[in-house]
Order: structure tokens, then sequence, then C-alpha cells
């Protein structure tokens, strides 16, 4: 059995500007806007979501195999990469050019200013996935090079490899045909409120449409929880997992996608899966940064079993 995380691996470097952008903007410039913004303290953190996602797989006692391409500043990345257990085999390097960057300014007000370069990201991974079993296997393409996006979902549909697809922050720049054969076949869809209904604007197809295409559209709606719909007319929400203290918000999707791969893997269905996904999200959202958050397998155990009742699968 494998499990295959196809998507970016990226630095993010995470600033804080004292003040609000919105003091700082003319409203009746913005065609000729210029302005700066002096910040307070600069983080940089691991991240990307192939990154995040393999992340809390580890954690959950699972050994991913990431699909991506890093660049030449990737060497620290990579020994966190090998020392949580996970292989770097499907991991394409190219030292001509920096690993993606993602820069984020945040202001008193929870307003982001956030500019990506690709990098690396640009370069596909062209792994070559010599092993696939239809029986085992299960694959997520997330969003990362839209090469491998668009090859990677053709690749698994023929092989007959289950897959979840996740256009996430490439929605911009996917089209709809992009979109609906990446769809069709897929074992599932899963997105946040908003990028769901991108989905359906840029397609011009309705959700239920979407659900004739793909088995499960699982929509995160972040305190509210995450709606599971089958293609068998199946509807569930799975509440989120009550915090004290939410730190960040950035990379708890990733970490849910995470937990609900965790319990496909073992068989259980996709609204029980969800759950793992909620617990999983949960420590996510109390740390800052996307790979920050550490747990044992005895509390997530605690946590899943305080909302959900008896955990059924093994963690380790």
């Amino acid at each position: 059995m494998s499990i295959y995380v196809s998507g970016s691996l990226a630095f993010d470097r995470i600033m804080t500007f004292p003040g609000n952008f919105q003091d700082h903007i003319l409203m009746d410039k913005l065609h000729q806007i210029n302005v700066s913004f002096m910040v307070d303290c600069m983080d940089e953190r691991r991240g990307g979501c192939a990154g995040n996602i393999a992340w809390s797989l580890a954690l959950l006692g699972e050994k991913p195999l990431i699909v991506s391409c890093a660049g030449r500043d990737f060497d620290h990345y990579a020994k966190v990469i090998q020392k949580q257990g996970l292989p770097l085999d499907g991991i394409r390097r190219d030292n001509g050019l920096f690993t993606a960057l993602c820069y984020i300014t945040t202001d008193l007000n929870g307003n982001q200013i956030t500019c990506f370069y690709p990098g690396a990201m640009a370069t596909p991974a062209d792994f070559a996935f010599d092993f696939l079993n239809p029986e085992t296997d299960l694959a997520i393409v997330s969003p990362g090079n839209m090469d491998d996006m668009r090859r990677l979902s053709d690749l698994f549909r023929q092989a007959g490899v289950r897959y979840i697809y996740d256009p996430g922050q490439q929605l911009p720049v996917l089209s709809a045909d992009d979109l609906l054969r990446a769809v069709e076949g897929s074992f599932a869809c899963i997105t946040n409120e908003y990028e769901l209904k991108m989905i359906c604007k840029t397609t011009g197809k309705s959700e239920d449409e979407l659900l004739g295409r793909t088995m499960w559209l699982v929509t995160t709606l972040g305190a509210q929880g995450v709606l599971v719909r089958g293609a068998d007319g199946s509807e569930t929400h799975i509440p989120a997992v009550a915090l004290k203290t939410v730190t960040d918000p950035t990379g708890a999707g990733d970490a849910h996608r995470a937990g609900l791969i965790k319990g496909l893997v073992h068989g259980i269905s996709m609204p029980e899966a969800a759950k793992l996904g909620a617990v999983c999200a949960s420590f996510a959202l109390e740390h800052m940064g996307t790979q920050e958050h550490k747990f044992m397998a005895s509390q997530f155990k605690k946590r899943y079993e305080e909302v959900f009742g008896p955990l059924s699968i093994p963690l380790r």
C-alpha cells in the first residue's frame, strides 16, 4: 500500500505589519498604487501543500511519497523530511532555481497581502510511478506544478488508483476543461466552500452535476466543520473540534486532508475519515505555521474520542 502526495513544496516567509493596510492606501489612486509597509517581524517556515499533508500523515504513522520539485536551497527541508521517516524518491531537485517562496504580510485586522514565487515548482516532478497498485494505493493531487496536476489526475484515473483532487490555490489558472477532466473519475474532490463555488462558476456545472463525476464532494467550512456529500445522495456534516485558542488557520486544510487520507487507507468510510481530518486540523490550528504541530498517538486518540467516540483504526 502506497500513499502518493503530489503538490507544492515551499518556504513561507510570514511577516506582521503593526497597523492596518487600509490606512495607507488611497482608494481613489488604486490605478497607480505605490506603497511600502515596514514590518516588525519575519519568520521563515517550511510549507507547501504536499509538504504539509505529508507532515501530518507522518505524525499519524504513515509514510507517504511526496511528488514535487524543489530547488537548490532545499537541503535543510529535505533533512526534516528524512527525520520524519519519509522518502525523498519522488522529489525532483532543480539546482538552478530556488524552492518556491510564499511571502505573506498580515495587518492587525487579519488582512493579508501575499506574493508567491513558484521557483522550482514551475518544473514538473516527472516521477515515473512504476509500481502503482489499484487495489491498495491512494493518491492526492494537491496544488502544485500545473503539468503535474493535469498529468497525475489522468495517470491515476487510467491506472484505477483512487485519487483525491484538490485544486485549491491553482483555481485561477485552471481552465474548465482542466477541472472537469480531473474531477471526472476521481474518488473525491476536496475544497473549501469558496473554492467549490469557483469550480462551479468556471465549469458551468452545479454541485450536483459535479457529484455525477466524482464519488465524493468534501467541503471544509472553517469553524463550521466539513460537509461530506456522496454520489449516492448521502450528506453528512462533521463538526469542527472546539478549541480554546486558535493561533493560526494557515495549513489547517492540509492537516485535514492528511487525517482524511489516514482514515481512507485504513478502510473506513469518507464521513468517518473526515472526523480524523477534523481532529488533525485542530492540532494545526493551535500552532503558528503549517508544520509546527506535533502529537503523540495517545493525544490524538484522546481528543478524537472526546468529540466523536471510540476510534476504530490504529494510529501507528
